[in-house]
């Protein structure tokens, strides 16, 4: 269960990023965190086996750094929240671009909504033909919420743009499967805080991404098959009919419980 962070208590922030070989885009995402209106209290950049200067950027941004040999996304992005030592943990991906209010914007909602143990945001993309970006990210982002909402009876976490309290990653760390490259992280997330905890979306928390799952059909495709597989994983068990009716039972809110309040 997760702990409250005191209302009068201005609460840490960690960002967190995982990188491989993508050290132009970090400069670019690590220049814009340092322009946010609430700076973050520690970005941790993991490092995933990368052959370029990534963790040497991110080391003279002011980073901290930490290697992750494991490969896959799913475990760097476990190893950035295990070691983060915020209140609140903030994931974007290295070729995100967050609006300069991104982490004021994330601390003001899990203020006002305690109950809330995550956060997840929209994104728009930064990069490819500028008729098609609105449009793109539009059935992109909205074509996954509707799948992954289908298969999780409840909003799903999207990785380049989310936030949520540290002590709700401690209660489902050890079920996330970090060591399985093929998954999708965030949704794989999903399924393990989404089953104890609340996700809200945050309209607000805007960020850019690059268009890059659209430049090849190979690695869209693959996104698709890590999407898949994703849900795949955790069947029988996590069917949404199962999920509801366990989540009904047993109660999905236990912040809000604990402050016995409506939602807001």
């Amino acid at each position: 269960m997760a702990e409250l962070i005191s209302p009068a208590a201005e609460p840490t922030v960690s960002v967190v990023i995982p990188v491989k070989d993508d050290a132009v885009a970090l400069t670019v995402c690590l220049h814009a965190l340092a322009l946010q209106s609430r700076h973050a209290d520690e970005i941790v950049v993991v490092d995933n086996n990368s052959t370029d200067d990534s963790a040497a950027i991110a080391r003279r941004a002011g980073a901290r750094v930490l290697p992750c040999p494991a490969p896959g996304i799913p475990a760097a992005s476990a190893t950035g929240y295990d070691a983060a030592t915020g209140d609140l943990i903030l994931r974007l991906d290295a070729d995100c671009l967050p609006a300069p209010t991104w982490i004021a914007t994330m601390v003001d909602a899990f203020a006002h909504s305690p109950e809330v143990a995550a956060f997840t945001g929209r994104a728009r993309f930064t990069d490819g033909p500028t008729a098609l970006r609105d449009p793109l990210a539009t059935i992109y982002l909205g074509a996954y919420a509707l799948a992954a909402s289908a298969a999780l009876g409840h909003l799903p976490l999207f990785g380049s743009n989310l936030g949520m309290r540290r002590d709700a990653w401690r209660d489902v760390r050890e079920s996330v499967h970090r060591h399985d490259p093929l998954l999708h992280d965030d949704l794989d997330l999903s399924f393990h805080l989404g089953e104890r905890h609340r996700i809200r979306y945050l309209p607000t928390a805007s960020m850019g991404m690059s268009m890059r799952p659209f430049f090849s059909g190979r690695a869209f495709a693959h996104r698709l098959r890590r999407g898949m597989r994703t849900v795949v994983i955790h069947w029988p068990d996590d069917l949404q009919p199962v999920r509801t009716l366990r989540r009904t039972r047993t109660g999905v809110d236990p912040l809000r419980a604990r402050l016995r309040q409506p939602a807001r």
